[in-house]
């Protein structure tokens, strides 16, 4: 009898793992996600064959949608599993290349359908390898499976909400004019997302001066200033007479560049505030409130 008391109390602290919280169901948790990752490339090899036999094309003429294709594969699993590591802190920021490939599915004419049943394709295959890589442990299915699963359908979650609005979001800026979707851009990376801001052609790296400007003809003016400067020019229209723009450049400009004829002459229509001369893109937000911060005391002003 004792024996095989023994016997099953070293087989049940064998198994114990997902069945209890703290420590021990961090450690099952650690056990099962080095399972999936030996088994990685299988799985994603298991998920792009899946999605070429789903009927919807995976190559078409632009070669950036295919390639995004399988670059979102890799991307996707990451995380999702981040999503599993991290259990009720829920899931990590999603990955900008899952962002840039609803993108570049819209101007492909992959419709949300099918993108989002490719994604439901891939999250029930990881789904099955997680319950297989459970049994093969010896992991019990309870309470601590339930948990991981749920985080996992968590993260999952996200992942639909998120490409589901930028799918959404590029359909509905096709049919806006490309300065429209610059100023979209732009006012989407100053609120802190994380996406793909080649489409501005700007040096985020560079030193900038930010500003704004109101009145008829602002954006003329903005734009001498900037040749006047030997500055690179960001220029973004927000509507009616409102402009925002940040000068650019690899040096830091200092205020005295900008006390010459050129802005003694600025026209008394055309209000202007600035930011600081700052570097990197931090910089180039920051710039950027300051002189929002600023506009009111220039509107108020009579120089």
């Amino acid at each position: 009898m004792q024996g095989q008391e023994e016997a099953g109390q070293a087989s049940q602290e064998a198994r114990v793992g997902l069945t209890s919280q703290g420590g021990s169901d961090a450690q099952a948790r650690n056990a099962l996600l080095i399972r999936i990752l030996d088994r990685r490339e299988e799985i994603e090899q298991s998920i792009l064959a899946r999605i070429q036999s789903d009927g919807a094309p995976t190559e078409t003429a632009d070669p950036d949608y295919g390639q995004g294709l399988r670059a979102a594969i890799p991307a996707a699993l990451d995380y999702c599993l981040a999503g599993i590591e991290r259990g009720e802190a829920g899931p990590p920021a999603l990955p900008t290349a899952l962002l840039s490939q609803a993108r570049v599915a819209v101007r492909n004419g992959v419709s949300l359908d099918t993108v989002l049943r490719r994604y439901f394709a891939g999250y029930t295959l990881l789904g099955d390898f997680i319950i297989e890589e459970v049994e093969a442990g010896g992991l019990p299915r309870d309470a601590g499976l339930k948990r991981l699963l749920r985080a996992l359908a968590c993260s999952f979650e996200g992942l639909l909400a998120a490409v589901s609005e930028e799918h959404t979001r590029e359909c509905q800026g096709q049919g806006r004019s490309s300065a429209q979707r610059r100023a979209d851009l732009a006012a989407r990376l100053l609120a802190g997302e994380r996406l793909d801001a080649s489409p501005l052609g700007y040096d985020f790296e560079a030193h900038h001066l930010g500003a704004i400007a109101e009145g008829p003809g602002a954006a003329d003016a903005l734009r001498r200033l900037a040749k006047a400067l030997d500055r690179r020019l960001l220029l973004v229209s927000r509507g009616g007479e409102t402009v925002w723009a940040w000068f650019g450049g690899r040096r830091a400009l200092d205020f005295e560049d900008l006390e010459g004829d050129f802005v003694r002459g600025w026209a008394p229509s055309i209000r202007i505030a600035f930011g600081e001369c700052l570097e990197g893109f931090r910089g180039w937000s920051l710039t950027h409130q300051q002189a929002r911060a600023a506009l009111p005391i220039a509107l108020r002003s009579s120089e």
